[in-house]
């Protein structure tokens, strides 16, 4: 398979809606299979359709566990115990079509996060703004529902930074970027980055391992 391009802020793709899938083929296979070559080859955690200059719904995931959240908050998020839904057997894979279901106070964890988004713990990143990290509040829990390649239904229970994951990929579908929701100062900072580096137009990309 191959690795793709992936789209910077700025281009059109990543700021409106994606359109639905209507088939489930081969072209649709083929396009899941080189999405995840490029979320490995860039070391990212998930990868959206948009991002690879593809308006469609779906997107892959891949999370080993054991971020500096998950381990924080482990056992305010119970995730030592498998979650009802199936959470041990999807920490990768892919949805097509998707809904997400947000929970914002899973396990009573959220009465013991900070009132800001800790700037090391809640860091997040994206491959679409390439670089950097800034810190955002998400909710502790997501129910993910959707299809898979095939078009066979998929339901998944997350809980901690699986949860970010998804809210981050379906964030994506709709049009949004994380630096979108960030709160100030952050916002500005986020801003200042995209000005300096010439983004937000059309036209910027990068191919994870290709030299620049």
């Amino acid at each position: 398979m191959s690795v793709l391009p992936i789209c910077i802020t700025g281009e059109p793709v990543l700021h409106r809606i994606a359109d639905p899938v209507e088939r489930f083929d081969s072209s649709l296979t083929d396009l899941v299979a080189d999405m995840i070559d490029t979320m490995h080859e860039a070391t990212g955690v998930g990868l959206a359709a948009p991002q690879v200059g593809v308006g469609l719904q779906l997107f892959v995931w891949s999370y080993r566990g054991g971020g500096p959240f998950d381990r924080r908050y482990r056992d305010a998020l119970a995730l030592d115990r498998a979650p009802t839904l199936g959470f041990n057997d999807a920490m990768s894979g892919v949805v097509v079509n998707p809904t997400l279901d947000l929970i914002w106070d899973e396990a009573g964890a959220g009465a013991i996060l900070p009132a800001q988004p800790d700037i090391a713990d809640e860091a997040e990143g994206c491959l679409s703004v390439p670089g950097v990290t800034y810190p955002l509040r998400r909710a502790l829990g997501a129910i993910l529902r959707g299809y898979d390649a095939n078009g066979r239904p998929i339901t998944v229970s997350a809980r901690g930074w699986l949860a970010r994951i998804f809210q981050h990929e379906y964030d994506h579908l709709r049009g949004t970027l994380y630096v979108d929701r960030l709160e100030e100062p952050y916002g500005q900072m986020a801003a200042e980055l995209a000005h300096s580096k010439g983004w937000g137009r059309p036209g910027y990309t990068w191919t994870p391992g290709e030299r620049t």
